[in-house]
């Protein structure tokens, strides 16, 4: 399920990226609105909205709430952007980070809990079970951080997903200096195995409480581990 939402949200990107290169749009220009892309790209608004959220984060476009989307100058805004990122991580311990993360992503599993579509709960399980199945620390981190970001981005709210992806930008800059591994790979006991099923479940039964309590304590448990 996960790999054809993706399939089918990278041929969105493709095309919308293909109608902004063919239609000569410049810096500044603004885009049609979502109903209009929608029909001319032959894709469904929740691919779109996917697609549109890429070319921002990358520079290509920006959005103002009211007014439209715009094409940016995406090599100029992406490199200003990361260079406030590289600030930002050189200025904040690895602990703020912990911490900034207990603020906003048990909110976000809060809003999941509301808003989450059936795609994206069948996409948590299939993220469990590569995580479980990862076959090196880096593979597991890789499919940790993907089930982090699905959490996000099910809570349907643009701002809050671009708040995170922030977060998680800083939090790739931070040196977190030397962590003790004792096995090639994350053992079958991992805590983060359970408690991610204990996140995925809270947002499948639609309880906002239990989905918040769930992503604070798991925040928690990596905290405790990080920083004992």
């Amino acid at each position: 399920m996960l790999q054809s939402i993706d399939n089918r949200t990278d041929d969105t990107l493709s095309r919308l990226r293909d109608y902004i290169r063919e239609g000569r749009f410049a810096s500044g220009d603004r885009l049609p609105p979502e109903r209009e892309l929608v029909d001319r790209l032959g894709t469904t608004r929740a691919n779109l909205r996917r697609a549109l959220e890429t070319l921002e984060r990358s520079g290509t476009i920006w959005r103002h709430v009211g007014r439209g989307t715009f094409i940016g100058d995406g090599q100029s805004c992406a490199m200003a952007h990361e260079d406030a990122v590289a600030e930002l991580g050189r200025r904040i311990s690895p602990l703020r980070v912990m911490q900034a993360r207990l603020c906003l992503e048990p909110a976000l599993a809060r809003e999941a809990a509301i808003h989450a579509s059936g795609e994206a709960i069948s996409a948590f399980r299939l993220a469990q079970q590569r995580a479980r199945a990862a076959a090196s620390w880096a593979e597991y981190e890789a499919q940790d951080d993907a089930f982090h970001h699905m959490v996000a981005r099910a809570s349907d709210n643009v701002l809050l997903l671009s708040l995170f992806d922030q977060l998680n930008r800083v939090r790739r800059t931070v040196a977190w200096g030397n962590v003790e591994r004792r096995s090639t790979r994350p053992p079958s006991d991992h805590s983060s195995f359970a408690e991610h099923e204990i996140i995925a479940a809270a947002i499948a039964d639609r309880d906002p409480d239990r989905a918040w309590s769930a992503m604070r304590d798991h925040l928690r448990s990596v905290s405790e581990r990080l920083f004992p």
